[in-house]
């Protein structure tokens, strides 16, 4: 089994800093590369096992997406907007959400194997 790798579980020290208050980023916009997915439904912060939960509304008909804090490339507390470094596409074909067991870490290593063959700062120019 491949090992989860830890940086794709926290936030990038550019984006949200390494210390002081931490934002509240649940209710904000979640912009990917190509367009908005969703706002995010719940966020943690915890050291290494940090991410996102994405409502998708209508993109993916009521669904929600996973998103390791490690795809979070800017954090915009004016406009209630984060912005991460996947397109749609990807996000819509990573492992499907289950809202019983996304805590646990088989799911999370199944995320950490799809979004760690991807490259790190998305895709290339288009």
């Amino acid at each position: 089994m491949m090992q989860p790798d830890p940086g794709i579980w926290a936030f990038r020290n550019d984006v949200y800093g390494t210390g002081g208050d931490l934002m509240d980023l649940v209710g904000y916009a979640v912009e990917a590369t190509d367009g908005k997915i969703g706002s995010i439904d719940e966020a943690t912060y915890e050291v290494g096992e940090s991410y996102l939960v994405v409502d998708t509304g209508p993109w993916i008909f009521g669904k929600k997406v996973m998103l390791p804090a490690g795809v979070v490339t800017r954090i915009d507390p004016q406009e209630r907007r984060v912005h991460v470094s996947r397109t749609k596409r990807e996000i819509k074909d990573a492992p499907e959400f289950d809202g019983s067991s996304y805590k646990e870490s088989v799911y999370r290593d199944q995320l950490s194997s799809y979004y760690g063959k991807l490259p790190p700062d998305g895709p290339g120019p288009m």
